[in-house]
C-alpha cells in the first residue's frame, strides 16, 4: 500500500536545501523511515541529538544520539548551543545548533527528526523550515506499536500514549502529512519534498 501525502506544497527549483523537520508521535516509526531514507541516500544529513535519556540496548554515543547529564544539557541551554529542546517522558532531547547551520550553510540538505515540542521551536526560530508530519496509519496500529516494543515500562507506555493523542492533534500545524503506510513509500515521499531524487 502506497503512502498517502496531504497538502504537499511544491519545492521551486532554484531553492537551495532548506531545514527539514520531521515530527510525529511516539512509535510512528520516524526512526525506521529515516534509517531507510538515509540507506538509500547518505548524502541527507540527520541532525544527531543530545538527550539526557540512557542508551537503549545497541544505541551508541554519536550515532543515535549524543548522551548528556543534567548537567551537560543545562550547559547546552544555558550557552545557546541548542536549536530547540524539549522534555519528553521524564527525559530532554535537543537539537546542537551549530552542526545544522553549518551542512545548510554548505548547500547540504538537513533533516531533523524530533518532536513536536520541538518542531514548533524549529518553526520559531527557522521560520523557513519544511514541517513534515508522519501519522500512523491508525490509532489502533499505533498502540501496537508502541506496546510491541517491549523495551519500556507500562507506565511509560501510557505516557506515550497520552502525549500521541496532543500530538495527533497539531497535525495541521505542519505543512505536509506522510502517513506511514509503507517504510519505503513514505521514505521516497520525504526524499521527493526535500528535493534529494
Amino acid at each position: 500500500m502506497a503512502a498517502t501525502s496531504r497538502g504537499t506544497t511544491p519545492v521551486p527549483p532554484d531553492a537551495r536545501p532548506r531545514l527539514t523537520v520531521l515530527s510525529g508521535p511516539s512509535g510512528v516509526g520516524k526512526s525506521t523511515v529515516v534509517a531507510h531514507m538515509r540507506k538509500e541516500h547518505p548524502e541527507v544529513w540527520l541532525s544527531v541529538s543530545a538527550t539526557t535519556r540512557k542508551p537503549r540496548p545497541g544505541e551508541k554515543h554519536g550515532v543515535q544520539y549524543f548522551f548528556v547529564t543534567d548537567e551537560e544539557f543545562d550547559k547546552l541551554v544555558a550557552n545557546g548551543e541548542l536549536l530547540e529542546w524539549a522534555e519528553f517522558a521524564g527525559n530532554r532531547y535537543g537539537t546542537p545548533r551549530g552542526a545544522v547551520l553549518d551542512r545548510l550553510g554548505a548547500g547540504e540538505p538537513v533533516l531533523l527528526e524530533i518532536d513536536l515540542q520541538g518542531a514548533r521551536l524549529v518553526r520559531e526560530s527557522m521560520p523557513d523550515a519544511r514541517l513534515v508530519f508522519l501519522a500512523p496509519p491508525s490509532w489502533e496500529e499505533l498502540v501496537r506499536r508502541l506496546t510491541g516494543r517491549g523495551t519500556e515500562a507500562p507506565e511509560v507506555i501510557e505516557r506515550r500514549l497520552d502525549a500521541a493523542k496532543i500530538e495527533l492533534a497539531a497535525e495541521s500545524e505542519f505543512d505536509t502529512t506522510l502517513v506511514n503506510t509503507a517504510v519505503e513509500d513514505v521514505a521516497r515521499e520525504l526524499l521527493a519534498l526535500m528535493d534529494v531524487v
